[in-house]
């Protein structure tokens, strides 16, 4: 027999990729791989990865793309966080989001540390476009303590496609996890959410929940309200009533078919 058969009561692979959703702890194994790197990963492309000079909309971005890793499910995936060499200023142009040598992010006309006593005044400048989703993800990912230092040396450089500093932390850290919330887009995607990243311990789902119901954290990809990580099934659409005098639909069938453009 020339057919690959199985036992119809088996499930089988349909030929698409597995995707999950629901939070997951993931381990770090790539920061903008090469095409042989991502090869060795089991990924295989036609082309070397793009990661500076990349228009999305009207802009253009430089990339920094961290590939994930879970076992137990075994799974691997990506995210980016899109950077720019400018510094971020609101819609009015009035203000702009601050940073330090603690990775807090606060909005300020001037040195936020001069008017709160909660902001350090340690290393503030003006943050680049991108810089509070990347400083959030080291901070979870590195675990750092909230009076603990967490600064890139090299911001200027990365911000420009050059990641060696971010690269060289995949070995350091390679013991670390880092929790992330997955969800599906298009039905065909597996996404990740960038608007929170959680530490392993301990396990705060109420920060991921804060940050969905905020006013800015909309996740723009289907997820399970619970949180739980499991494999994503497509939601089953049930179908309308049949029409009485076309039980079978094929006045339906017919109007797709009129339309169809072949």
């Amino acid at each position: 027999m020339a057919i690959a058969s199985n036992n119809s009561q088996e499930a089988v692979a349909g030929g698409g990729v597995t995707l999950y959703v629901g939070i997951a702890p993931m381990s770090v194994v790539a920061v903008n791989p090469t095409q042989a790197e991502l090869a060795d990963l089991g990924v295989n492309l036609k082309s070397e990865p793009e990661y500076t000079g990349v228009t999305i909309g009207e802009n253009v971005y430089n990339k920094v793309t961290f590939w994930v890793n879970h076992v137990g499910p075994d799974f691997l995936t990506r995210f980016d966080v899109l950077m720019q060499p400018n510094h971020r200023v609101n819609k009015d142009g009035d203000k702009y989001m601050f940073t330090n040598n603690r990775a807090q992010i606060s909005w300020s006309d001037s040195d936020p540390s001069t008017k709160y006593d909660w902001y350090n005044g340690e290393g503030v400048r003006k943050a680049y476009v991108g810089e509070d989703t990347l400083l959030n993800f080291l901070k979870a990912w590195a675990n750092v303590s909230n009076d603990g230092d967490c600064y890139l040396e090299s911001i200027d450089q990365i911000v420009n496609g050059d990641v060696a500093e971010l690269r060289g932390y995949v070995d350091a850290l390679k013991d670390n996890k880092v929790r992330l919330l997955l969800g599906v887009k298009d039905e065909k995607y597996q996404s990740v959410y960038t608007k929170h990243f959680g530490r392993l311990k301990p396990q705060r789902n109420d920060l991921f929940v804060k940050e969905l119901n905020g006013d800015y954290g909309a996740f723009n990809a289907e997820y399970n309200a619970d949180l739980a990580l499991r494999r994503w099934e497509p939601v089953l659409v049930a179908p309308d009533s049949e029409t009485p005098n076309d039980p079978l639909g094929l006045q339906e069938n017919q109007a797709t078919l009129d339309q169809a453009p072949w």
